[in-house]
């Protein structure tokens, strides 16, 4: 299993490559986006703002190639944080700006959404999944991951939200909509649950 993470300039890439390299996958550190044709898998990791990782996927022609492979070629795709947060339709962050738009919604400001506890929301929290959604197979229900954010995806559709968590508010933890999945909790920071949500990505395969 070859797995591309996406060098943009804003993501945490060491401790995604360690944790998916622990799992016995192939992982490369993916610098120009013709390197993603290679891969049979795709992490978009991600730490910034919205604004500004958009066009840096622009101006790096990342975010053409990966739509391609993602609709096209069906090649699976995980988003983690800001990440997660650019699959959607746009975002408020740094100004309102169009995202990857893979799945249709809105990230915005936690305290937007009506939470009223204090922000950034960082630290471990449960998360409640939806019956059957693979990323989350052999995960028990209401298992703890580790968050970092101010920003907060709203899903158009709610049939694209895989997992949710309590902060204030309800909080969408993951998104996911066929072979496209999106984590707002960093996996590769999150124990035993975290990595069994990496090994179910490794292992999904796609329709």
């Amino acid at each position: 299993m070859k797995v591309g993470v996406v060098n943009y300039g804003m993501g945490n890439l060491g401790s995604v490559r360690r944790a998916l390299g622990d799992l016995s996958a192939e992982v490369f550190i993916a610098e120009h986006p013709a390197s993603l044709f290679e891969a049979n898998r795709i992490v978009l990791p991600g730490v910034g703002a919205f604004a500004e990782g958009m066009a840096r996927l622009q101006d790096g022609g990342w975010a053409q190639t990966i739509r391609r492979l993602v609709n096209a070629e069906r090649k699976p795709l995980l988003g983690v944080c800001l990440g997660m947060q650019m699959l959607a339709s746009e975002g408020e962050e740094g100004g309102v700006t169009a995202g990857l738009g893979l799945i249709d919604g809105r990230v915005r400001r936690l305290d937007t959404l009506g939470c009223d506890l204090r922000i950034p929301h960082v630290g471990w929290n449960e998360v409640t999944y939806a019956e059957e959604d693979p990323l989350f197979a052999h995960v028990p229900q209401r298992s703890d991951f580790y968050f970092v954010h101010s920003y907060a995806f709203e899903a158009a559709r709610r049939g694209d939200v895989a997992a949710e968590t309590s902060y204030g508010v309800a909080v969408v933890a993951a998104v996911r909509r066929e072979n496209v999945f999106g984590t707002q909790f960093h996996p590769e920071k999150s124990s035993k649950a975290g990595r069994q949500v990496l090994r179910n990505f490794l292992g999904f395969v796609a329709c």
